[in-house]
């Protein structure tokens, strides 16, 4: 009987390119069927997205300012090491100055004067005007379901980083769907609880 341990045909060169190749061929099918199935989510329209009522996704420090306060602290983002920056250059440099805004448990990416809504978190009376919906911490699954039907259908579970499992609605970032970016929108106890705009390392 021949006993041949998993470790010993990992270290084998032959046997060990052949497990790189299954697992690599895995992970593929499950991105490929992850991505079917996401095929059929709406997008998120940023063009019709006014954060408090006011503010668009992208603004200036001054408009910040004046509708969210001082930031409540900042953090560079070299020393957070983030997968990509919102104001990251086409051929993928990064200025060193770029940080963080954090407000109310919202953080916004900053770079200059320039500033982007990166996680927004629907707690301190914090809003968003979306077309003729307003949505807030007590909008509900089933309000969400009116805007997003295909995507609160394949609603799914996630571990969150300090915040345990929540839901999550998975959107588009364009109506194309061009963009590898999504908008992700998280619920806690059934209740809109924050939205961050993803995007892949």
């Amino acid at each position: 009987m021949i006993n041949i341990s998993f470790s010993h045909l990992i270290r084998n060169e032959y046997y060990r390119s052949i497990f790189y190749v299954m697992v690599s061929f895995l992970l593929l099918s499950q991105q490929q069927a992850y991505a079917q199935k996401i095929s059929s989510h709406e997008f998120f329209d940023i063009d019709q997205t006014f954060f408090n009522g006011k503010v668009k996704r992208f603004h200036n420090l001054s408009t910040f300012k004046k509708y969210f306060g001082e930031a409540d602290s900042s953090k560079l983002l070299i020393d957070e090491s983030p997968c990509s920056y919102i104001f990251e250059y086409e051929d993928g440099s990064k200025d060193a100055g770029d940080k963080y805004l954090y407000k109310n448990g919202s953080r916004f990416e900053n770079n200059g004067d320039s500033v982007a809504v990166d996680e927004f978190r629907f707690q301190s009376n914090n809003f968003i005007k979306y077309k003729d919906s307003i949505l807030d911490g007590s909008t509900t699954i089933e309000a969400l379901r009116k805007l997003f039907p295909n995507a609160v259908k394949d609603v799914m579970e996630m571990d969150v980083f300090r915040e345990g499992k929540l839901q999550v609605i998975t959107l588009f970032e364009d109506a194309e769907h061009l963009s590898d970016g999504q908008v992700r929108i998280f619920l806690k106890n059934g209740k809109l609880y924050f939205m961050h705009w993803w995007f892949p390392c």
